[in-house]
């Protein structure tokens, strides 16, 4: 027979047993739904901590429209955002290295800004970045000079980051990439974005 001992010691493994199966039966029902927000918006956070990516305010509209809408379906449209860096300075000029205007790596760091503003902007409608389902189409307009033919690269400033956040398939959207003589504020670029989201 068992030693009193080695009874103890089997009831107190078996009350474990118990208790674990209850856990395991039980699962993500029965914690906190601070816990459970907690656990859902870790994976997108976690990335940018990571990348060491701090993402700017969320912008505001700079005249009469609205910087999202809401449409059917859970998809968010995303009007066009600025080239505005972290510190609040908006990245000016036009696109055209051989006729005196701003280089391609300057075009893809304000192509990146836009990105970087855009999903600052989705965090501050959604709450939990987590929530972005799909980035389904980005839509970029670079202020560039008429010999300059090479847009598509400016706006991989933009997709880079949108793809360094959310990672395929998530980030991996569609894109349309054209220039233009000017642009409002003489922004070097400026970009909106169509966005599938998960329900509340």
């Amino acid at each position: 027979g068992h030693t009193m001992m080695q009874r103890s010691l089997l009831r107190t493994l078996s009350r474990q047993t118990a208790a674990a199966a209850v856990r395991g039966h039980i699962g993500v029902a029965s914690q906190p739904a601070s816990l459970l927000l907690q656990q859902r918006s870790v994976h997108i956070e976690k990335r940018l901590e990571e990348l060491g990516i701090t993402l700017p305010a969320a912008p505001g509209p700079k005249a009469n429209y609205n910087i999202v809408c809401h449409a059917p379906g859970d998809v968010l449209y995303v009007s066009g955002h600025l080239p505005i860096t972290a510190d609040g300075e908006l990245r000016t000029g036009a696109v055209g290295p051989d006729t005196g205007g701003r280089t391609v790596e300057e075009g893809y760091e304000a192509a990146r800004h836009c990105g970087l503003n855009i999903i600052a902007t989705l965090k501050d409608q959604l709450g939990d970045l987590d929530r972005v389902e799909q980035v389904v189409k980005v839509f970029g307009i670079v202020n560039s000079h008429t010999e300059f033919k090479h847009q598509h690269l400016v706006m991989d400033g933009c997709s880079d980051v949108i793809m360094e956040i959310f990672g395929k398939p998530v980030g991996y959207h569609a894109r349309s990439a054209i220039g233009t003589s000017t642009l409002p504020l003489d922004m070097i670029v400026e970009v909106e974005a169509i966005v599938k989201i998960k329900p509340e």
